[in-house]
């Protein structure tokens, strides 16, 4: 049995078969996930996972180089925003559109779903290289 890091077997298959400019999503409830996507659903409840929390594990194992994130969210979740930027230190960030943002999910790896009922919680990570 795996005793640290990401549990959940998909999503750590995810992670580990990520390369250089590979995108995950991680979202809120609401954010409709195209159908052809690879969809990890750990929501549980509301705001359980939350995407805070969910980011912070993801991160801890992901090579994260690029994030974009709505603009929309400065608005309407700036809290979340703030906080999300402290779990980016050094990362480039990108705003687009919500809408934008959508397209972004279809050539991602996965789409992570959470638990989260905060409007626009949602982030689309680039992955890095750690060389």
């Amino acid at each position: 049995m795996k005793k640290t890091g990401v549990l959940n077997q998909e999503l750590s298959r995810v992670i580990a078969g990520m390369g250089h400019r590979d995108s995950i999503v991680i979202c809120d409830a609401g954010l409709p996930i195209p159908a052809s996507a690879c969809r990890i659903d750990l929501a549980l409840e509301k705001d359980l996972p939350s995407f805070l929390d969910t980011v912070r594990v993801i991160l801890s194992e992901l090579q994260v180089e690029e994030a974009v994130i709505a603009s929309e969210m400065g608005k309407s979740s700036p809290q979340i925003r703030a906080r999300l930027l402290e779990l980016l230190p050094g990362v480039s960030l990108r705003e687009v559109s919500h809408e934008q943002l959508k397209l972004l999910c279809i050539p991602a790896k996965a789409v992570v779903r959470t638990g989260e009922f905060t409007p626009y919680a949602n982030v689309v990570l680039f992955s890095g290289v750690s060389f």
